[in-house]
């Protein structure tokens, strides 16, 4: 991710806490973004990890990139991966950032 659509999505998404190390104990940080899956959301404040994903951007309306989870997952059990490798994240270090999709032009 290199550019955002409006300055609002900017500072939500770069929001740093002096209080919070992680984005989801932040009740102040709204926004996150998935690198691994080029998508964006609305974080769910419930003690995890949870976000809404939104097709839009809140604040000017733009719309953001289409989410690359369903190919991520597609492209793993081309490569062989199996469920459980994947759910356990036995699988090759691109695949845990946006390498995997940058690397293929997605």
């Amino acid at each position: 991710m290199s550019e955002f659509c409006c300055n609002e999505m900017k500072r939500d998404i770069e929001y740093e806490c002096e209080k919070h190390d992680n984005i989801f104990d932040c009740y102040d940080h709204l926004m996150c973004y998935n690198d691994v899956f080029d998508e964006y959301g609305i974080i769910i404040h419930d003690g995890g990890s949870s976000y809404m994903l939104i097709n839009y951007c809140p604040f000017c309306g733009k719309k953001l990139p289409h989410s690359k989870r369903d190919r991520f997952f597609d492209t793993l059990e081309e490569l062989g991966y199996t469920d459980k490798e994947i759910a356990n994240r036995k699988i090759p270090l691109e695949f845990r950032t946006d390498e995997w999709w940058k690397k293929r032009g997605l």
